[in-house]
């Protein structure tokens, strides 16, 4: 009953849990009475937690020689020696980032309390956050922007492009596939800087970009409180926390060890 969807089983719910469990089996005459505790005792021998849920999806671009080829170059510029004069960094935006200016101001900890932050806020609009990766430093490059178009991308390349060394004459940038990525005024722009080189992972592997992961830590402990007065006010806080971060960077750990894990359920993906 637990590996069946609740609604196969005539209960009009999404997903099961212990009391909706020992109810049905009660309602079905399974049992004459069985308490929840028991039901997560048996659904733990069984490893079952049907309360979880995990999102996948259904690859558009098939898993074959080509696709491990992509992933195996991605690996390659994340794990190998590199030379003086190249790094390598991860790029992509994260988008819509709302100031949300709370009606009464957050309140700090106090003993016995944890931080107060008032429910009703303000919409101030929105912006976008570039951001690149150094992978061999966790140095972070980043801008923001009230719009994501191709004029905006090119700025933060720009950008970029001013902060590295002169004497740093290729800069590797792994970024996805969207086509603000590939259009014609970057091309355009790609053709005038050419220590610039993109490479593309395949389609719906963002997980290996690892800007993701530092989207993820930013997520955490800047934006977990969407507390700033308007666009400007978080503009400033974010170039902040880009700061901050540079001060105590750290690249991720993408050993041989890791990239073989990847590669090996590329291989079963590949058999399968």
């Amino acid at each position: 009953m637990a590996c069946e969807r609740p609604d196969n089983s005539g209960v009009p719910l999404s997903q099961w849990d212990c009391v909706e469990l020992a109810r049905k089996l009660v309602a079905d005459k399974v049992v004459t009475s069985i308490s929840p505790q028991t039901v997560q005792r048996i659904l733990d021998a069984h490893q079952l937690k049907p309360w979880r849920q995990h999102y996948w999806l259904s690859p558009k671009v098939p898993r074959d020689a080509a696709f491990a080829a992509q992933v195996a170059h991605i690996i390659d510029l994340y794990t190998r020696p590199l030379a003086p004069w190249e790094i390598v960094v991860c790029a992509d935006e994260k988008t819509s980032i709302q100031p949300r200016q709370r009606l009464s101001p957050t309140l700090p900890a106090r003993p016995g309390q944890p931080v107060r932050v008032e429910h009703e806020y303000k919409r101030k609009g929105a912006l976008n956050l570039f951001a690149a990766f150094d992978t061999r430093s966790g140095k972070v490059y980043a801008t923001t922007a009230e719009r994501k178009r191709q004029v905006e991308f090119i700025a933060f390349l720009e950008h970029v492009d001013r902060q590295v060394p002169a004497e740093i004459t290729t800069i590797h940038m792994v970024l996805d596939n969207l086509i603000m990525h590939k259009g014609k005024k970057v091309q355009a722009w790609l053709a005038e800087h050419p220590r610039f080189v993109f490479h593309h992972p395949p389609v719906h592997c963002s997980w290996m970009n690892q800007v993701e992961q530092w989207f993820g830590i930013l997520r955490r402990k800047r934006l977990g409180i969407s507390d700033f007065a308007d666009k400007a006010m978080l503009a400033e806080r974010l170039m902040a926390s880009v700061a901050h971060w540079n001060l105590y960077a750290h690249p991720f750990n993408w050993s041989t060890k890791s990239a073989a894990k990847v590669m090996a359920k590329c291989q079963v993906n590949l058999a399968a």
